[in-house]
């Protein structure tokens, strides 16, 4: 929920005589950090297969029964039942269970309330999650969830996914189960603040915690449409992309608003519960994205999704979205709906250009990948694999075109860019120092017909396995 709170979790109580009213059959205590409330039975679910994952994604911290029904069923197969957990980082009230454990196919629900950083490690915790089959994070503050990164909780928790469970979580649990995490550590974003500096201090993120089958580069937010956050996912994506925390240069936004859910299945597609939902696509470098300057974004790819409606997430789109702009930090008009695109087969995205990830071995000239068939502006993406790597891309320019490209470096490694002529020669180069520094070049071919030409991405320093991404631009 993005640092507000959930007022039902505003209030601790840790004695356990405080928590027996809240469960029939029991209460214990993992540790003073940890209280722990088992609705339903006493005894774990047995099966040896189950038929997950399957995940929930909610806009506020509610349970929604039509996709949490849905997710039992799918994984339990139709037949039996199973144990979840819900984790929650404050609070001592049981909302969540309350909901969870009349449904059909629930055998018990384990509410965990974890108030430190160590409790990741608390071996009943782990034991509660390991047995269940199911794993909701509630609502409340993302930035107690991501300090369980590196415990016992996250492995646990990815192990009930492997098992064939599944994964859920509202406002701030819809929050962390994305494959990037706007935080919220050190304040909390509103749209206003991100797009006239998406490198404010509330713009803070957590990488490499879970990362679900068909669910990568991904940003989550809550609260959608009515906190107004389509500007402040406008700025989490253009910062994915900037910072090369997306494996092939591109990222997804998904808002969902308050009172919807996302029912995905184990093949990875969504189908909306409730008001609206919304994948924000960004697929080319920002024109600006500096610290301290507005941002500007063109042709974010926006897909609508209204109760019943679908995304794939395993197969993303390349139609059915509409186009939205930010310009110098102020957005086009009417963010929450367009002209959606429904027909790519015939004619480009408006947007324009294609996206290219490179294929290795391409460390030389002859074993350059080519993109000449590429459309512009154009983006590719790869990583310096080596401290030696060599990345060759050939291309083709026409007399009296002018070639660009930029190329953001993450900032594992430090990268130089060089601009070839047919037979190798150096044309023009960028040799920036420092590592995570872009490296730019430009070209206008004067000669009579076209030639080919090689862009050449050489590791100077470092290595790894983050993406730099060049954009492309024909003139």
């Amino acid at each position: 929920m993005s640092r507000a709170r959930n007022p039902r979790r505003l209030t601790l109580v840790a004695a356990s005589a405080a928590l027996l009213t809240l469960a029939p059959i029991g209460v214990t205590a993992a540790h003073a950090q940890v209280t722990r409330v088992r609705q339903g039975s006493a005894t774990d679910a047995s099966r040896t297969a189950w038929s997950g994952p399957a995940y929930t994604m909610n806009g506020s911290g509610g349970i929604v029964t039509a996709t949490m029904s849905r997710a039992v069923d799918a994984i339990r197969g139709g037949t039996g039942a199973i144990d979840v957990v819900v984790v929650a980082g404050s609070g001592s009230g049981t909302p969540e269970c309350d909901v969870i454990t009349p449904l059909t196919g629930v055998n018990s629900c384990t509410t965990l309330t974890l108030t430190a950083a160590r409790d990741g490690n608390d071996s009943q915790v782990n034991t509660d999650i390991r047995n269940a089959e199911f794993v909701y994070f509630a609502g409340g503050d993302q930035c107690n969830y991501v300090a369980w990164k590196g415990t016992a909780l996250e492995v646990s928790v990815e192990s009930v996914v492997a098992k064939g469970g599944g994964v859920g979580g509202g406002s701030a649990g819809h929050h962390v189960n994305s494959d990037i995490v706007y935080d919220a550590c050190t304040a909390s974003a509103t749209s206003a603040t991100a797009l006239a500096n998406p490198y404010d201090r509330s713009l803070t993120f957590t990488t490499g915690m879970f990362r679900w089958p068909n669910y990568a580069d991904t940003i989550n937010d809550s609260h959608f449409v009515t906190r107004d956050r389509m500007g402040r996912t406008m700025a989490f994506v253009a910062r994915a992309v900037k910072d090369g925390r997306t494996s092939g240069g591109r990222a997804w936004g998904v808002g969902v608003e308050e009172g919807a859910s996302l029912y995905i299945d184990r093949n990875g597609l969504a189908t909306l519960s409730g008001p609206s939902a919304y994948v924000v696509l960004g697929d080319h470098q920002p024109e600006v994205a500096v610290s301290g300057q507005p941002l500007t974004y063109t042709n974010f790819k926006i897909w609508k999704l209204t109760s019943g409606q679908t995304y794939d997430f395993a197969n993303r789109p390349t139609c059915g979205y509409y186009l939205k702009s930010v310009r110098a930090g102020v957005p086009d008009g009417s963010l929450y709906s367009g002209t959606p695109v429904t027909d790519c087969s015939s004619t480009p995205p408006p947007s324009g250009g294609s996206a290219y990830a490179e294929v290795e071995p391409n460390d030389s000239r002859t074993a350059a990948n080519v993109i000449t068939a590429l459309t512009y502006p154009a983006t590719v993406t790869g990583d310096m694999k080596s401290s030696t790597d060599r990345d060759y891309f050939a291309l083709t320019l026409a007399s009296g075109q002018t070639l660009t490209a930029a190329c953001a470096i993450p900032t594992a490694y430090d990268a130089d860019l060089y601009l070839l002529s047919s037979n190798g020669s150096t044309l023009t180069r960028s040799v920036n120092d420092g590592a995570g520094t872009d490296e730019s070049v430009t070209l206008t071919r004067t000669a009579s017909g076209s030639a080919t030409y090689y862009l050449d991405l050489e590791a100077y320093s470092g290595s790894g396995a983050a993406d730099y991404s060049c954009t492309l631009t024909r003139s």
